[in-house]
């Protein structure tokens, strides 16, 4: 096998990756593999976001890794923290050593003669390099990391201030004594507010309708009580398993009492700011709960900050850009040394790197999602996608478990190819239900869910645990087939050594 030729290759070295990379050399040790990371570090998204306040909006112990505890204190950890957390991991399980940085993929073809993946790959120095590779597994997100979203705002270069995206963050701005504006209303726009409010003369959060913001303790009480009375590892398992619980339990009834559960938001936040507060503007959405996911105050901060004055928040739409601000088209202008246009992602799948088989490019809208984690009729290939309604790694990690399970299977029965085949009957439905702009955006160019499982997606972690960890792997849709050429060779690679 030369030097670019693996049984398994991993694309992204960010939590998804880094945690596919433990599983995999874990549960198949006999397997080869390597990681590709276009960046020069490791932690993904972590890594790339540097925006004050950079946080999870998930609990640390249910995004945190199954297979190693999170003990940092906080149960929504900064990002450096994160960043150090899934640096450890690697440093700790020998998976640095896997990572080839400065390769950014480009492109993957299937070539059904000799099942092989051929990944072509880009380096530091723009040299192109292909590895030969048996299995896929695509760790590189969701969204493009060049450039996030941003509307075509009229007047946009007019402004003689500084204009900067949370995506493109310059580590060199001063916003000290500066009026910033944040446009948005989502987890990335409520982090910054109390962030920049604290050396910021004054912080606006611009949103055009409202979203949901929930407070929560930074501290998990339970978890903490667990952790002095319990061994590490049991400690960690019954918080996590709490956590699960507490997220189906409030994603369920938000589902089947959105009313009920909007109510009690509402008044939360009402009695967070107090009477003379226009929740009723701000903070009071058109959609139901969980249509999108919910925004995290931890220990209210964002809250703190409206009642001091330090920051507010404006409900209405842009006119235009202006030398010294943003118009509004209600006529009221705000005026600002620093815009920060928190807008969004913009989605994409594989990193961006075209997919074919056979030389044959592969468009993502035609294709079926089978667990949510391959894709159908493309052999050998899985995606780490996570939960829109809890958190991320619970789903990568069964993700991990289940591909570990069929390369075992592979072994076993000497098969080379594993590819969820699309039965004719099946009928279309969005990739995602979900009404928030990032999503709606990207709908026409992402893959399409099926009508019935394993084609469609439940968002369900304990329904997804039993069929992805226990079920058949052989399930009627699933079929393992050998290479053409290796027929008539031996059954496992044992025999064949």
């Amino acid at each position: 096998m030369s030097a670019n030729e693996f049984d398994v290759l991993i694309v992204g070295a960010g939590l998804s990756g880094i945690g596919a990379a433990y599983h995999l050399q874990t549960r198949c040790p006999g397997r080869s593999y390597a990681i590709l990371e276009s960046r020069d570090a490791i932690g993904g998204t972590w890594d790339l976001f540097r925006y004050p306040g950079i946080r999870s909006d998930s609990d640390m112990y249910t995004f945190g890794y199954a297979f190693r505890p999170w003990t940092g204190g906080k149960a929504f950890a900064d990002g450096p923290a994160i960043r150090q957390y899934v640096t450890d991991t690697a440093s700790e399980n020998g998976i640095d050593r896997h990572i080839r940085f400065g390769h950014r993929v480009v492109a993957a073809d299937w070539n059904s003669a000799i099942a092989r993946w051929q990944v072509t790959a880009v380096d530091g120095e723009g040299q192109e390099k292909v590895f030969s590779v048996r299995f896929l597994m695509m760790c590189s997100g969701y969204y493009r990391y060049d450039q996030g979203y941003l509307p075509e705002f009229a007047g946009y270069n007019d402004f003689r201030g500084e204009i900067v995206h949370p995506q493109l963050w310059d580590r060199e701005l001063d916003h000290a004594g500066k009026r910033v504006v944040i446009i948005g209303s989502g987890a990335t726009a409520v982090t910054l507010v109390p962030a920049m409010a604290e050396t910021a003369s004054h912080v606006t959060m611009l949103q055009r309708s409202p979203t949901y913001i929930a407070a929560r303790p930074s501290v998990d009480g339970v978890a903490e009580a667990l952790r002095k009375a319990l061994p590490a590892k049991l400690a960690y398992l019954l918080s996590r398993i709490k956590n699960i619980g507490l997220a189906i339990y409030i994603y369920q009834i938000s589902k089947r009492w959105p009313n009920f559960v909007k109510k009690a938001v509402i008044k939360a936040v009402r009695d967070e700011l107090g009477e003379g507060f226009d929740v009723e503007t701000h903070f009071t959405p058109s959609y139901n709960p969980w249509d999108q996911r919910f925004c995290l105050a931890p220990d209210g901060d964002f809250f703190q900050v409206l009642k001091s004055g330090k920051a507010d928040i404006v409900t209405d739409h842009i006119e235009c850009f202006t030398t010294t601000g943003i118009q509004l088209k209600s006529g009221a202008t705000l005026d600002a040394d620093i815009i920060v246009p928190a807008t969004g992602l913009e989605m994409q799948l594989a990193g961006g790197a075209q997919i074919s088989r056979d030389g044959a490019v592969v468009d993502p809208a035609d294709l079926y999602t089978y667990r949510g984690m391959m894709l159908g009729d493309v052999p050998n290939f899985a995606l780490a996608f996570g939960y829109t309604n809890a958190s991320w790694t619970l789903k990568v990690d069964l993700t991990c478990e289940r591909v570990c399970r069929m390369l075992n299977h592979m072994e076993k029965t000497g098969t080379d190819i594993a590819i969820p085949q699309v039965p004719d009957d099946i009928k279309p439905e969005p990739l995602l239900d979900f009404s928030s702009g990032y999503v709606q955006r990207a709908l026409a160019h992402l893959p399409k869910q099926g009508d019935r499982a394993p084609w469609k997606t439940y968002q369900n972690y304990v329904q997804d645990m039993l069929t992805i960890r226990f079920g058949k792997l052989e399930d009627g849709y699933m079929t393992f087939s050998k290479a053409p050429d290796s027929v008539g060779q031996p059954a496992t690679r044992e025999a064949a050594e």
